[in-house]
């Protein structure tokens, strides 16, 4: 969009102006053929420039007519017209949220005030407004979406003239509901997914990644031969006829029935099965109904394939249906393949879903050592949150294995299909017959996504109950739990704070990616990741405080800085400031733990009592002093440490096992019995001196 244009249309008649005129357009849009203002309708898709998003369209046909120039205003400035010098221009989804919230309060104006104008509006109706809200919708988050709407009409007022608000709704007394009612706005309000429903989501999603893609891929690259018509070459004759027979009898001796549906031979399935034209089977209808008395006709058409991969020994799978409706059909297994990919890198790579939706064919490198072995992957992509341009920059992300792998099955799917070929991974799949069409995206939508993989989810539960296993995906309050695609992110910065072990630490080290990840998004972009994981880690370490002092934990503290912790404990507890403190209001619990909590850091092996001037984990220069470096931890040295309950269990454990490997036959190497030794008689002491008097 040159300047000049835009210059142009701001000075031209209103109903003329083009509504996207300040905004970047896809290279081969045409501003001649976009939306004017004078339109009932305004697609927006020429301005959508994410690969996900959809083309989305503004419809002013059903706002009522007393208030449609108000809103085509407020659209209007927010996709080209002037805002306020301090707000940034809104994204093309922030303008479709704003426009449908926009008509919500529209709606009700003209009916219960058909008269009233925006100008005309008062404190009063605004407060019947609230009112409404809080008897209409159930969500607070919904509610304060709404209020917060209407206030563009107060802050675009400059551009709104005479159909702006009066007043600014902030101001009025009551219209913001109390505090302990809804969540603060700059909180993260997403859901973080329970623990039993993640772990078995992500190991239900590695076992497709890694047990089931090659056979779903093998199907895929099957039916993409059959169905591609490939030039006749003459055959000699007499050549279908012993294909034809050979097959036949291939199917007595293993038993397999022929392809069919409803009981009846397809004879258009066993043509393509056989590799002959369908007229060739006309002189074997004969031996084609004597085998298929003898077989049986399956009760769907099979891509016939060998299923290699395994669950609990098994073959998890009889064969690769063509039937779409079924949950075993090609058409469904590769939306379930494509949904475990996502699943797996999300949680891997903590990448916001609009990042993943702009991976593309060889995003993922790999580094090696001399030996050839790999050790990091790299994943680029773009990242949209917090950048200066809506096209996206280019960031980096650093993944584990288990990650890079979904990638490189995201890249065999679409690399094996003959028709509608992209390099774009998570472009909606078309595999199969009676598969849904990919539409207009590069990528799958985000309301797609998560219809995916809740769609994933209930085949897993439907996949257990037809093979009665017992490690289904659990209910949550008696229902399935709904996944939307900003829990996965939200859920790994709760699990790198909390470090949490059962059934996923098992498969996934957990500590190892978070340094990893870590790594990748300190250098590439503003994604506000590691901010997300340092609260929650915060809040961790202040909940477990609170904890040690309404047990009275802090008083049987034991170890060199035992007194020190009690005393620091005492004054957090008769801090009014955290009387009464509850862990729902996490807002509040973050700013006091930042501001007053004391420098008291629990451990697995110690609690921190952090003094910089004693501590042995700083003794490099150039880090922050502000907080103990736990990776570097001398715990039977240093005399910041004092012992909880949970800790000294810790150490009997490990002198447990220093005296199994020292009672152990053969006999250990004198070097290493020497250490292990060592460590015995250094824990040891620092459990006795537990025992002294304080």
């Amino acid at each position: 969009m040159s300047r000049q244009t835009n210059l142009a249309q701001a000075f031209a008649p209103l109903d003329d102006r083009f509504v996207l005129h300040n905004r970047q357009l896809h290279p081969a849009t045409i501003l001649a053929r976009t939306a004017r203002f004078k339109d009932d309708i305004w697609p927006l898709a020429p301005a959508s420039l994410q690969g996900q998003e959809r083309g989305l369209t503004l419809r002013f046909e059903n706002i009522p007519a007393r208030h449609r120039h108000a809103l085509k205003l407020l659209a209007y400035t927010s996709l080209s017209g002037e805002i306020p010098s301090d707000e940034p221009r809104p994204g093309i989804s922030s303008v479709v949220s704003t426009f449908y919230n926009a008509a919500v309060f529209l709606r009700w104006l003209d009916e219960y005030h058909s008269g009233r104008s925006l100008a005309q509006v008062s404190d009063e109706t605004l407060l019947e407004f609230q009112g409404f809200l809080l008897g209409r919708y159930r969500s607070p988050g919904r509610r304060r979406a709404l209020r917060a709407t209407v206030v563009f009409f107060w802050r675009y007022r400059r551009s709104l003239g005479e159909e702006s608000l009066s007043l600014d709704p902030r101001t009025v007394t009551g219209w913001k509901e109390p505090q302990n009612t809804t969540r603060f706005s700059e909180e993260n309000t997403t859901a973080r997914i329970p623990e039993d429903v993640h772990s078995r989501v992500l190991i239900w999603a590695l076992r497709f990644v890694n047990d089931f893609a090659d056979d779903i891929l093998n199907a895929t690259g099957r039916w993409e031969y059959l169905r591609t018509k490939r030039p006749s070459t003459p055959t000699a004759y007499g050549s279908n006829w012993i294909k034809v027979d050979r097959y036949l009898e291939t199917a007595r001796v293993s038993g397999r029935p022929l392809p069919g549906t409803n009981g009846l031979v397809s004879y258009a399935a066993l043509a393509r099965s056989i590799g002959c034209d369908r007229n060739a089977l006309q002189r074997h209808t004969t031996n084609i109904t004597a085998t298929a008395n003898e077989v049986g006709v399956s009760k769907h058409v099979e891509l016939n394939i060998t299923v290699d991969g395994s669950i609990d020994g098994a073959p998890w799978i009889e064969g690769v249906s063509l039937d779409p409706i079924r949950d075993d059909s090609l058409t469904v297994l590769t939306q379930m393949l494509q949904a475990a990919c996502y699943i797996v890198i999300a949680f891997l790579s903590g990448m916001r879903d609009s990042e993943i939706k702009h991976l593309r064919a060889g995003c993922c490198t790999s580094e090696a050592d001399s030996n050839g072995n790999i050790y990091r992957w790299k994943v680029s992509s773009l990242a949209f949150k917090g950048e200066s341009t809506s096209t996206g920059v280019t960031a980096t992300w650093i993944v584990g294995e288990a990650a890079a792998r979904a990638i490189g099955v995201l890249e065999r799917i679409h690399r094996e299909r003959a028709r509608n070929r992209t390099d774009w991974l998570f472009a909606a799949i078309k595999a199969g017959p009676g598969a849904p069409g990919r539409g207009d995206n590069k990528a799958m939508t985000l309301a797609g996504t998560n219809v995916q993989i809740n769609r994933f989810v209930l085949w897993v539960t439907n996949y257990c109950a037809a093979h009665e296993r017992i490690d289904g995906i659990p209910d949550v309050d008696g229902k399935p739990w709904r996944l939307s695609t900003r829990q996965f992110r939200r859920t790994l910065a709760w699990y790198i704070a909390r470090r949490p072990g059962g059934s996923i630490a098992g498969a996934i080290a957990y500590r190892h990616h978070s340094v990893q990840m870590f790594e990748g998004y300190a250098g590439s972009s503003a994604s506000g990741f590691r901010a997300e994981v340092e609260a929650e880690e915060a809040l961790a370490r202040g909940e477990h405080l609170l904890a040690m002092i309404d047990r009275n934990e802090h008083t049987s503290l034991t170890g060199p800085a035992a007194d020190e912790a009690e005393r620091r404990l005492v004054g957090m507890g008769a801090d009014p400031a955290f009387a009464g403190t509850v862990t729902t209001d996490r807002r509040r619990l973050l700013r006091l733990i930042d501001a007053q909590a004391p420098a008291i850091y629990p451990g697995r092996y110690v609690t921190c009592v952090y003094n910089p001037d004693k501590a042995l984990c700083r003794t490099r220069t150039g880090l922050n002093d502000d907080v103990p470096d736990m990776a570097h931890c001398k715990p039977l040295a240093c005399r910041n440490v004092a012992l909880t309950d949970e800790n000294v269990g810790v150490w009997q454990d490990e002198l447990a096992a220093i005296n199994r490997e020292l009672g152990s036959k053969p006999l250990l190497p004198p070097l290493l019995v020497t250490r292990l030794e060592s460590r015995r008689q250094q824990i040891a002491h620092l459990l006795t001196r537990r025992q002294e008097p304080r």
